[in-house]
């Protein structure tokens, strides 16, 4: 179904593998329009209640964009090129359903700003991360000047843009890049257990939080929160979820 990536579905959670790995998976255009579609997948899917992105084989998660790709574009056609690469990762950051990035090696480039765009980060302890675009007369484009700044703070974000600098997994997790370290071997499986106990809960409710902490910079993010946990309380969960606290129950969320 895909040119590059591979996927799986077990037990609710659904694995997308970036599949490049002489390339050390660097995006390209094929890469992008398979990371739309999948992500259009994950939507539709009602058996898909969480995801994790991560890269194959153990050199790189995504080492970073195929600059061949570049050569020779216009000032437009550049914009152009962003554009479709803000446009989709947008729809992972704005997924309903919760997207954890397990960087396993390189994420440098569009690969650390896909990963920045996954509601949150784990890393291997080979993890590298960095936004090296100056060093080719760039800059991130994909929402990396962004994300960066929310994430780890305009000081260190603004070093790392321009220098170049890689850092690795401990710094990261220093920094708040990343949420925990582990094994390259227990990458997966850690990243699983996360997803286990989140799909465990109400999946509207999950998405609502999704919802209102991507508001968080903007100028209406507490309006998003009251909006969203209003409609909470229409919610078949919400009532289950309040009775099974007073019964002193395990609740039995549907979505509804």
């Amino acid at each position: 179904m895909y040119q590059t990536l591979l996927t799986s579905l077990d037990a609710s959670i659904f694995t997308i593998t970036i599949n490049r790995p002489d390339k050390l998976n660097a995006l390209n255009k094929d890469v992008m329009n398979d990371l739309d579609k999948v992500i259009d997948e994950v939507k539709s899917n009602p058996e898909i209640k969480g995801v994790i992105i991560t890269g194959a084989g153990q050199k790189a998660f995504v080492a970073g964009a195929d600059i061949t790709e570049f050569l020779g574009l216009s000032s437009d056609e550049g914009k152009a090129l962003a554009k479709r690469g803000q446009d989709i990762f947008f729809k992972i950051e704005n997924c309903s359903k919760p997207v954890i990035a397990a960087v396993n090696g390189f994420a440098l480039g569009g690969g650390c700003e896909l990963a920045m765009a996954c509601h949150f980060r784990i890393a291997a302890e080979n993890a590298k991360f960095g936004q090296p675009e100056v060093n080719l007369g760039l800059i991130p484009g994909y929402g990396g000047t962004q994300r960066l700044v929310h994430l780890i703070g305009k000081g260190r974000a603004l070093e790392l843009l321009m220098t170049g600098n890689m850092i690795d997994a401990q710094t990261a997790l220093q920094y708040g890049l990343v949420n925990h370290v582990t094994s390259q071997e227990e990458l997966l499986n850690k990243a699983k257990s996360i997803l286990e106990v989140i799909t465990s809960k109400a999946p509207l409710a999950i998405a609502h939080c999704i919802t209102a902490a991507n508001a968080a910079y903007s100028n209406n993010g507490y309006q998003k929160e009251l909006e969203a946990f209003g409609r909470s309380f229409e919610t078949e969960d919400m009532n289950e979820g309040t009775a099974a606290f007073l019964e002193k129950r395990k609740p039995v969320f549907l979505g509804k």
